[in-house]
């Protein structure tokens, strides 16, 4: 390839490269020259280079422009500009409030958010400089010099050791291992911690003094830098005196990345060709898109509406004004005659000013702190769910990790769970079960007497024993299971995070990327081959006899998700060349042409519908000239850095074909521990889960049957390609529609289990070629049609799977049903880098920690150990989290109402004069001293229900799904019942004390009495409505709601009773004090409180009697549990049994045994109770009329218990018969 570097070492002619998607990026080639060194003359031209250093930076800000970029960032919040325009606004003209009253909280916001951003900027800085300033070798003039990581260049040779971290990007040149190989985990990378094999340069492996390595001649040309960790393309170019260079291709396991660790190799020298941001690791730095919950989007149209209801108020006001002024009495009183330039003034700029002075007035409607307190809330609450014990997954010493806070109060919102197979739904921990070799199947180990004896080594043979040819053919299909794959041997212990099998040879670790390849040797050592190591590019295997096997390995065909197969080429000792294969059985059987075909194929659908994992192996004997033919192609595509890996696939396909199948292999992967119980319950919320996998139908269907996905009674339906062949997409599409929708006006779900009850369930199975034909356009250019018959199918289904998914294709599904008209709330989880794209696509992306490594874990919203947590993240944190915010949004919304819709009926008596009713003190410090701690700890800590009654009763979710508690119905009852309380307030102040003598001196209360009187019953009504919606009371919600009442009474005493110097004047002097001084002020304050409240509380009571909601029906029950669990209690005289069963979990769990309606009391009227073998002494009455008595029975005494408040007493009654109630409480007439 031609290329023309400019001056910065760059070249100017670009080459496609293709991404993991599949989409085609234009990216350019540069050339380093190694060591520096100009190539020898005559052969190429050199050019001086250019490079970034190797400073990393992920800081955001610099000393310089942090104020400037941080203000700038902050006030793109609408909310922060709108309340900049409203300060300058009171600066620029006269306003009836000072702009201490809007710039104060403005500050005190943007303060905390600066604050905030700039420590943890600070915290970026520190690691960065710790990153920068680490020491690094590298040679220079033969010598090794040691200097500060940041100072390296792109073309220095570096010298790593063992467990030290590459400093950037490395080519790899030699090793202090003969064979030019070393070790490598890349944990910090994608948090894989077994160890990964790196090949040195053919040319230059055998170098290894600095001397050696000085003396190179060499250019590289590779791609310019991009952030996927798995591929590279490049080649070296060699110099050997005035010859010809020789040209090497370089692939991914010649790069060593940053942040990869060197393990168990004394040493290596490379060369450095990405450098600080350039380097992938730095490349993987960039942020994911911003997502915003369902939660803000609401906020947002709120303020939109709460503006609009602002810009209203004005206008009227300002319209008002002027009508009032329209008589000239009304416009110039003889105490306030204008000026000439008054009266001269443009009447259109007057009334302009007019209107933004009652904006100014009535912009406290606007909640400012509203935003922060809910970022206090997201960020503190998030600890929650981290230092949740029960999500602490012991054999991994992992919890939950919260990557961003922005999405609680989504997991509480889910509609639709997309979870991956491997790894999340299973443990991904592979166990040998067993081989198929020509039709005859083999189990490695021993049987005796049904039990497994895992210590012996021998075969158990199913059918009968091969003959001659088979016998052959078994050999070579050991063999090729212990020659095709990457697996590395380690010998000792110190091995990261394994631990050693101790097997019935000896004791060896095998060590790979895939859990597949390792289960795969060790059940062959099993039946007899074991593998022994590679070294010097050969393969050493132990046959049944004890004897070593050596193969020399060719070339290896890597294995990649498209052709989903992999092989090898090798030599054995006899001269023969093989090809051996293995892989997925749909990608082996179209290449065989010939072997014991259908009985293989039958034993593989047999195992994958008991879940098991196949995969199938071929082979086919090369000639030397096949084989020269063959190694030509592959070193030519090698060498293309032009659609490199589109030539290897070429090739490859010309290669893998015309094999001979040996036979098959079943490995189980075994269902993650309450997999099955997380599903069901997940389904039981009301969230509909679909499994996409990439492994075959009928291995992921068994699974989806083991996890309880799939039910017995559910009707599978197929929308394969097998089906697709057979009949057009179209009409399978219309067929099936046809069949989910026959009964779909029936349809009803059960309130409990969320599962179909008077019709039939329904499973759909899609693969992926499937989806591409349905997300493919039509020749009419437009897909829509078959994309909402496909998305009308799955709404009708109880669970989908979809099979034969490429990593691309499961975000497809995940963004077809996030754009859906229904447009649902969407969560993706995973636990490999195939899972990434489905994570970063959905609303919230969960990645497991588990083996695959941690790029899900890396790039998800959240992360957790194991499948099971699931449950209680989104049943018990998310539906925390949701009414937690929910009610903290509405609460804002209510008391701002309240504060400022008195201020718009005052400006009725006062002329539209634009006087405000409230000190400006107050104007302040409501929203940011008085109001707002208590709502913040209340978001942070209230349970209207208890988390095991969530867990036990997952439908409890449905009642806050679809954004229950912010829809419209919501909202305008909290914004009517703030103007319902805003009007008792003002009127009840004005009726109550409207000419009347209230203090004890004959003096009437002034304006500014009267609004701190409406004031003073504005901030204890909505503290106490906050008080009366709290369910969970602690000591700190007690201290923070009292205190704030107590903070107020003692400010304001200060503020009226002391006088500040730094006042100009002071209108609120002995304010306070007098109006406590007056005994119809604490009457009218204590009336006005309780009138505001009442409405607010009968409407829960009556709503609770007529319309219940399940979680108020799961109060009542726990309430009234609680309160007979206490009786007992004390009829036993146990105080500290009392304390046990006053959480009203205990008390709920205990009468669950006894009563089984959420409304006990209601359900135990019903005659059909009756008790007739109680032999104890009736009850005697306490007064002439007939009364109920329940009867229970508690630690071996039958109690009647009789509500104390309706002035019953209760007794007890020892069973002399030791008599135990076995079913529900029951209840008779005395």
């Amino acid at each position: 390839m031609v290329t023309d570097l400019g001056s910065c070492g760059k070249a100017s002619k670009a080459v496609p490269f293709y991404n993991c998607a599949g989409e085609e990026n234009w990216v350019d080639s540069r050339t380093i020259y190694v060591g520096h060194r100009e190539p020898p003359p005559g052969t190429e031209a050199y050019i001086p280079q250019r490079f970034p250093d190797n400073r990393i930076v992920s800081s955001k800000y610099t000393f310089w422009n942090f104020i400037p970029k941080n203000l700038f960032e902050q006030f793109r919040r609408i909310a922060n500009f709108y309340f900049l325009i409203i300060f300058l606004v009171q600066l620029i003209i006269d306003t009836p409030t000072s702009p201490v009253t809007s710039g104060l909280p403005l500050l005190f916001v943007i303060t905390v958010t600066a604050i905030k951003q700039g420590y943890e900027d600070w915290l970026r800085h520190k690691a960065d400089n710790a990153m920068n300033q680490c020491p690094v070798h590298f040679i220079q003039h033969g010598k090794l010099v040691r200097k500060q990581s940041r100072k390296l260049r792109v073309g220095d040779i570096v010298m790593v050791k063992e467990d030290e971290t590459f400093p950037c990007d490395l080519i790899f040149l030699s090793s202090s291992r003969g064979d030019g190989t070393c070790f490598v985990t890349t944990a910090s990378l994608d948090g894989e911690s077994s160890h990964k094999t790196h090949y040195a340069v053919q040319d230059t492996k055998a170098f290894h003094s600095e001397q050696e390595i000085d003396a190179l001649h060499a250019t590289i040309e590779c791609e310019q830098p991009q952030p996927d960790l798995y591929k590279f393309v490049g080649r070296i170019n060699v110099y050997h005196d005035r010859n010809e260079p020789t040209a090497r291709p370089l692939g991914s396991e010649n790069l060593l990345l940053r942040g990869a660790t060197l393990k168990n190799t004394e040493k290596i020298f490379g060369v450095a060709i990405y450098t600080g941001m350039e380097t992938k690791m730095a490349l993987n730095y960039q942020s994911k898109s911003q997502k915003r919950s369902a939660v803000e989007k609401s906020m947002n149209v709120f303020l939109i509406v709460y503006l609009c209801i602002l810009i209203s108020k004005a206008l009227i006001n300002t319209v008002l004004k002027y009508v009032w002024q329209s008589e000239p009495f009304r416009d110039e009183p003889w105490y306030n005659q204008k000026t000439e330039p008054e009266r001269k003034r443009n009447q259109f700029l007057q009334a302009f000013t007019d209107f933004l002075a009652f904006m100014v007035l009535f912009n406290y409607i606007i909640p400012v702190s509203m935003y922060v307190t809910v970022e206090m809330q997201k960020f503190l609450g998030s600890y929650f769910l981290t230092w949740d014990e029960e999500m602490f997954d012991e054999d991994t010493g992992e919890g939950p990790l919260v990557n961003t806070s922005d999405l609680n109060e989504e997991l509480g919102q889910i509609e639709y769970v997309f979870t991956d197979k491997t790894g999340t739904l299973t443990e991904n921990n592979m166990e040998f079960v067993e081989c198929c070799i020509e039709g005859h199947v083999y189990i490695p180990h021993v049987i005796c007497n049904g039990q497994i004896l895992h210590d012996c080594t021998g075969i158990d043979m199913i059918d009968s024993s091969p003959g001659g040819s088979g016998k052959e053919r078994e050999e070579l299909f050991f063999r090729a299971l212990c020659l095709c794959h990457t697996v590395q041997v380690k010998d000792d212990d110190s091995v990261d995070g394994l631990k050693k099998s101790q097997l019935s040879r000896r004791s060896r670790i095998y060590i790979s990327s895939s859990p597949d390849e390792v289960a795969l040797v060790e059940g062959i050592q099993r039946l007899g081959y074991t593998y022994l190591c590679l070294k010097d590019n050969y393969m050493e295997i132990l046959n049944r006899e004890n004897n070593r096997e050596k193969f020399e390995l060719l070339e290896v065909l890597s294995f990649d998700s498209v052709r989903r197969r992999m092989s090898v080429i090798v030599k054995s000792s006899t001269g023969d060349i093989f090809l051996f294969c293995k892989g997925a059985d749909s990608s082996i059987f179209p290449r065989v042409k010939e072997g014991k075909i259908d009985q293989i194929r039958s034993r593989v659908e047999r195992n994958a519908v008991e879940g098991l994992r196949t995969l199938c192996v071929a082979y086919k004997k090369l000639t030397a000239e096949e084989y020269s033919n063959a190694q030509k192609m592959l070193q030519n595509a090698k060498l293309a850095l032009q659609d490199r890996e589109k030539k290897l696939a070429e090739v490859y396909e010309k290669i893998e074909r015309d094999f001979i199948l040996l036979g098959a292999t079943a490995v189980e992967d075994r269902l993650q521990e309450k997999a099955a119980d997380t599903i069901e319950a997940l389904q039981k919320a009301g969230i509909k889960v679909w499994v996409l996998t990439g492994d075959k139908m009928e291995t992921a269907a068994a699974t989806c049957y083991a996890c309880k996905l799939f039910r017995r009674n559910t009707q599978i339906l197929e929308l394969t390609t097998k089906k697709i062949e057979e009949q057009s997409l179209h009409d399978v599409l219309f067929d099936l529609s046809k069949t989910v929708l026959r009964h779909s006006g029936s349809l009803t779900r059960d309130s409990l289990s969320g599962l179909s009850t008077d019709m039939q369930d329904y499973g759909l199975i899609i693969d992926g070629a499937a989806l591409s034909l349905i997300m493919k356009p039509r020749q009419d250019g437009s897909s829509g049609n078959y994309r909402e018959l496909f998305l009308e199918i799955c709404r009708n289904c109880s669970a989908v799977l979809c099979c034969r998914m490429a990593p691309l294709q499961k975000a497809q599904i995940v963004k077809l049903i996030k754009l859906s008209k229904e447009h649902p709330i969407t969560l993706a989880i995973g636990d490999g880098a195939n899972d990434v794209s489905m994570i970063l696509e959905a609303h919230v992306g969960i990645g497991i920690i588990g083996k695959e490594g941690r790029q899900a874990a890396r790039n998800s919203d959240y992360a957790i150990p194991k499948f099971k947590h699931l449950k209680k993240m989104l049943l018990v944190h998310g539906h925390f989290y949701y009414v937690r915010i929910s009610e903290l949004v509405q609460y804002f919304f209510y008391k701002n109402v309240c504060f400022i819709f008195p201020q718009f009926l005052y400006q009725f008596f006062c002329g539209f004069s634009q006087q405000p009713l409230y000190d400006t003190a107050y104007l302040t410090l409501y929203n940011i001293s008085f109001t707002s701690l208590p709502i913040l700890l209340y978001s942070l800590m209230e349970q209207h229900v208890s988390a095991d009654t969530l867990k036990r009763e997952p439908s409890l979710y449905r009642d806050v799904a679809k954004n229950a508690l912010l829809r419209w119905r919501a909202f305008i009852y909290w914004t009517f019942l703030g103007v319902f309380d805003a009007v008792v307030f003002f009127f009840g102040a004005y009726f109550l004390f409207d000419n009347t003598i209230l203090t004890s001196n004959g003096q009437m209360f002034g304006n500014w009495t009267f609004g701190t009187l409406v004031f003073t019953v504005l901030v204890f009504t909505v503290t106490l409505k906050l008080a009366l919606d709290t369910h969970y009371w602690t000591w700190i919600n007690h201290f923070m709601i009292w205190g704030s009442l107590l903070f107020y009474i003692v400010f304001s005493l200060l503020w009226g009773g002391i006088i500040w110097p730094f006042l100009n004047y002071q209108r609120m002097y002995y304010v306070f004090m007098q109006m406590l001084s007056s005994g119809p002020a604490w009457l009218g304050i204590i009336l006005l409180i309780t009138v505001s409240l009442l409405p607010d509380v009968l409407k829960k009571v009556l709503c609770r009697q007529l319309w219940p909601t399940a979680t108020e029906r799961i109060q009542s029950f726990s309430c009234i549990s609680s309160i007979l669990i206490q009786n007992n209690c004390v009829l036993l005289g146990e105080p500290s049994c009392c304390k046990r069963c006053s959480m009203s979990e205990n008390a709920s769990r205990h009468c669950r045994d006894h009563i089984s309606e959420f409304t006990p009391l209601a359900c135990l009227k019903s005659p059909r109770y009756r008790s007739n073998d109680c032999s104890n002494s009736p009850a005697r009455r306490s007064h002439s009329r007939s009364k109920k008595t329940m009867f229970t029975h508690w630690r071996g005494i039958d109690y009647s218990v009789l509500p104390s408040v309706f002035g019953y007493s209760n007794k007890h009654c020892r069973s002399s018969a030791g008599y135990r109630y076995s079913g529900s409480g029951l209840e008779t007439s005395v």
